[in-house]
């Protein structure tokens, strides 16, 4: 019965660790922090870029600025061992913020010169003041490039009802309601200066998981069969407490009978003795 239970509890484990594994290349698309912001606001944006090569180191990426909704003021986050090249277009239409009015929206930036090598990362980041209004969502579509030459598309828009394309774009809801807005003049949080290990982190969470489950299972049938051997054991006589004792002990203790006194007869008459008299 045991056998048949571990045999389930594995292959339930395993069952749960396969379908962890198979959602883990959703964690390597390119993403932006955060997923929503407030339209009209200033937002400082993160695109988290992973490494999916085997063997090759990403050298370039190359991020897309919608310019259908321009956005006035854009800036870029220096990030150490990159270099930055913004790419910029004149508007049809000036756009009129509190800050005056400007002819020209930033439509491209592209980082180069560094890298970030295999199952690593690479956060870069940018400041838009203000985001667009009358809209749901802004699409950055972004091309990542490897040191052997191949190039990653992330352009693909999500539809809905759709399954998730393969390569999809990062994209930011753009919400409405009073939430306070950021700063336009703060300062974008420091990215980090040296790639992170994300392939790692990825494995040793599915591990965790994995072990996670054995150890529940195998815990469980530990459970059941020390309750079994419990069970199978006689109870013991039910001692007696304190009180049972003193009383046990204030039983009266029998005493031995004394032989009963004889009896003391009437006394004996004393014969009249004969007078010479009455001879």
């Amino acid at each position: 019965m045991f056998t048949r239970l571990q045999r389930s509890a594995v292959i339930g484990a395993l069952a749960a660790a396969a379908l962890l594994v198979s959602a883990l290349p959703a964690f390597a698309h390119i993403t932006v922090t955060p997923g929503s912001a407030q339209a009209g606001s200033a937002a400082v944006l993160t695109f988290h870029v992973p490494n999916e090569a085997a063997k090759a180191d990403t050298t370039k990426v190359d991020l897309q600025i919608p310019t259908d909704h321009p956005i006035a003021q854009l800036l870029v986050q220096p990030v150490q061992g990159w270099t930055i090249s913004v790419h910029t277009i004149t508007l049809a239409k000036p756009i009129v913020t509190d800050d005056g009015q400007f002819t020209q929206a930033v439509s491209e930036v592209i980082w180069s010169g560094g890298s970030i090598a295999p199952g690593q990362f690479q956060d870069f980041a940018i400041s838009a003041d203000p985001l667009p209004q009358g809209i749901s969502q802004l699409t950055f579509k972004a091309i990542q490039t490897y040191s052997d030459g191949d190039v990653v598309r992330w352009i693909d828009v999500s539809q809905p009802g759709q399954p998730e394309p393969d390569h999809p774009a990062p994209v930011l809801t753009l919400t409405t309601g009073s939430a306070a807005a950021a700063p336009a003049g703060a300062a974008a949080p420091a990215a980090p200066a040296t790639s992170g290990s994300d392939g790692i982190a990825r494995v040793i969470a599915v591990g965790g998981v994995v072990l996670g489950l054995l150890g529940l299972a195998f815990a469980g049938l530990s459970w059941r069969r020390g309750r079994a051997r419990v069970t199978a054991i006689e109870p013991s006589p039910t001692p007696l407490d304190g009180q049972d004792l003193a009383m046990a002990s204030a039983k009266p203790v029998p005493q031995p009978r004394q032989a009963a006194a004889p009896a003391r007869g009437a006394p004996r008459r004393k014969s009249a003795r004969r007078s010479p008299n009455n001879r």
